[in-house]
């Protein structure tokens, strides 16, 4: 069933979160080994974007460049053409997965990409104010291009339509049809299966519930930074976690069940966790300083090291 998008001024959080910034992605979505790339260019040379020969020494055409320059920054990998904490993180010839062989890598960069500040506000609309589990690309344009009002920036509407269909592009497995080429080749992000066509090329939903690729680990730590920014607390209540704009829940289009699974699964490990339910309302707690933790979880997991896990 279609639900109604809810009246948006109900729904848009502080300028903070997210930038009116469309369309910025040159038609591109975000290809195999681009990020890496332009993330090892900028360690080198932070002027490479701008530089005469960059199209020569990035190996991609004018506009590819423009592109990569705005996914590594809308990403967060990159600040100002120069690496970031983040960057440095996962993206290092010593991080974490500097090559996203790991479908973690794929959500954890997903979140960064919807996280406040967010520099694609198609996307943060798309996933975090758009209520519709079901719907058509025009439903989607419509929505989309009322939202961009309520941004009081002249965007136009080719710009809207051109961050759908990217979006689409970016998040749906395409149908090939021929022989492949590095154009029909799917999105590296297609494989998070957070949204699918459903039954033709016209319709799309989004899978909510629990994906087989997605770590519990990449849950809470989302789930941690989340309720670093929006209160002081150590507690916040599950339904927060699941239907605010921009928690995880909108995010990573989750079912409580698979919240809650997540959370008690990474609490086995790191006892500072917990969930409780209170006359009904199920909190989520945590005894350490959220963003420390986070730290912890992720760490724990891509190295596999604990600095001290029971705190």
């Amino acid at each position: 069933m279609i639900q109604q998008t809810l009246p948006l001024i109900n729904q848009i959080l502080p300028a903070k979160w997210v930038n009116s910034v469309f369309a910025r992605h040159e038609t591109f979505h975000p290809r195999f080994g681009w990020l890496k790339k332009g993330f090892d260019a900028a360690v080198e040379d932070s002027g490479v974007f701008l530089a005469d020969d960059a199209t020569v020494r990035l190996g991609v055409g004018k506009n590819m460049v423009r592109s990569i320059r705005y996914w590594c920054d809308a990403f967060k990998i990159l600040k100002e053409d120069q690496p970031t904490e983040f960057g440095n993180q996962l993206m290092s010839d010593e991080g974490y997965d500097p090559f996203c062989e790991d479908p973690a890598s794929l959500w954890l960069l997903h979140w960064s990409l919807l996280k406040p500040p967010c520099n694609a506000a198609a996307w943060y609309f798309t996933f975090n104010l758009y209520n519709n589990q079901d719907f058509t690309q025009n439903n989607l344009y419509e929505s989309l291009c009322e939202y961009r009002d309520s941004l009081a920036t002249k965007i136009a509407d080719s710009s809207v339509t051109k961050d759908i269909t990217c979006i689409l592009r970016m998040y749906v497995k395409q149908p090939v049809k021929g022989k492949p080429s590095e154009d029909t080749l799917d999105c590296p992000f297609s494989e998070l299966g957070i949204l699918q066509a459903a039954g033709d090329t016209q319709h799309y939903t989004f899978r909510v519930g629990e994906k087989r690729n997605q770590p519990p680990s990449i849950i809470v730590y989302a789930a941690l930074e989340y309720a670093s920014w929006v209160g002081r607390s150590k507690t916040i209540a599950v339904s927060r976690l699941l239907y605010d704009a921009g928690s995880p829940g909108m995010v990573f289009k989750l079912s409580e069940s698979a919240l809650c699974n997540a959370i008690e699964r990474v609490s086995q490990k790191f006892n500072s966790l917990s969930l409780s339910d209170q006359a009904g309302l199920i909190q989520f707690s945590f005894d350490a300083e959220p963003l420390e933790l986070a730290a912890d979880i992720l760490d724990y997991y891509y190295q596999g090291r604990s600095r001290p896990i029971a705190r």
